[in-house]
């Protein structure tokens, strides 16, 4: 186990901004992850455990403790018929793992193509797109205790898997290390339940999961959702807040509020269980920023309104301050508070204050 100092974090986060980590390590086995906790607490340092860096913002100051990077990759399947029981280390390329879902006939996966990131990170966030979302086919998650490195499993209904959320994320923050995750595939049909997705193959009469991937990566590569270093929107988060989800009563008062403001209607919803989901992005631009909006260093994508874009020299504080505009005026447009999805890294909480409060 090899423990870096002054690592640039800018350099592993698809932002690109952050100042430096004060210790670095790279775990590759679940042994090194083990040493790494016990050498950070031999010296009483914090330790942040950091994936593939698509879904943090971290503050210009940098970190200080040890920052440990997890690179521990594997994919095993038990197949039985036609279901498969997948387990696969954390550090494994997220998109790795759906392509080789897909090239084996499963389905489970096949809209969460393109999703930047490691397989650690996906029941942390309950990551989803495209109608699925990912604690739908977590069977367990594998995890290891930073206070004493004992090994501890949690089955999905343990995960408390909600939307962009998971008991990792809330009740359980920074207690573990994610080092495995099993899923259960099965070969059947792909999952065709959102609109855009519906209508890109509605000339298809038996679309197949190879179908839908392809067509997941074209949505996104249209919508600069997918990292490219020659994309001039390539640098950012993916979407930067979450689509606000209401009760039925309070998304009818925002639609009254938008009605009022001479918005153009009908708002976009969605059933989300017994809730309704907005439009975060329709939010955004009936706001006053409209797809491509800039300043300075930071602005909107001018392809999708829910990304903040770094366009080359932007730090962390610049990052913050223009999405805390954002979200200011949504809020005082519509009266909602939209939630950021990344996760804030080395800041003070003042520093967050209207933006993560």
């Amino acid at each position: 186990m090899n423990v870096s100092v002054g690592v640039s974090l800018a350099e592993h986060t698809t932002l690109g901004v952050g100042g430096p980590a004060a210790h670095w390590c790279e775990a590759r086995s679940r042994e090194q992850i083990l040493q790494a906790l016990a050498w950070a607490d031999e010296r009483g340092l914090p330790t942040v455990v950091l994936g593939g860096g698509s879904n943090v913002l971290v503050a210009d100051r940098g970190i200080e403790g040890l920052v440990l990077r997890v690179r521990n990759e594997a994919i095993d399947a038990t197949t039985h018929e036609d279901r498969a029981r997948v387990t696969v280390a954390a550090g494994t390329n997220w998109d790795a793992l759906v392509r080789w879902s897909v090239a084996e006939g499963y389905a489970g996966l096949e809209c969460l193509s393109g999703i930047p990131g490691e397989v650690g990170a996906a029941p942390m966030q309950n990551i989803g797109a495209y109608g699925q979302e990912v604690g739908q086919v977590i069977r367990r998650v594998e995890l290891m205790s930073r206070a004493d490195g004992q090994t501890v499993e949690f089955a999905q209904a343990a995960c408390e898997f909600g939307y962009r959320d998971s008991v990792f994320k809330t009740k359980l923050a920074d207690r573990y290390v994610v080092v495995g995750v099993e899923f259960e595939l099965t070969r059947c049909r792909p999952t065709l339940a959102y609109a855009e997705l519906a209508r890109a193959l509605a000339n298809e009469a038996e679309p197949t999961v190879a179908h839908v991937r392809d067509t997941v990566l074209s949505l996104r590569r249209a919508k600069s959702m997918l990292l490219d270093a020659h994309d001039a929107n390539g640098k950012s988060a993916g979407s930067f807040f979450v689509n606000p989800t209401l009760s039925p009563e309070q998304a009818q008062a925002v639609e009254v509020r938008a009605l009022s403001r001479g918005v153009d209607a009908p708002m976009p919803r969605f059933s989300h269980g017994s809730q309704v989901k907005l439009s975060a992005a329709w939010l955004i631009e009936r706001a006053g920023f409209a797809k491509g909006t800039r300043s300075g260093e930071v602005g909107l994508s001018t392809k999708h309104s829910l990304a903040v874009v770094n366009h080359g020299r932007a730090t962390a504080a610049d990052i913050v301050a223009f999405a805390t505009d954002v979200r200011n005026r949504v809020r005082d447009a519509f009266g909602i508070s939209l939630s950021p999805e990344p996760r804030p890294m080395g800041f003070y909480p003042e520093e967050l204050a209207g933006l993560y409060d």
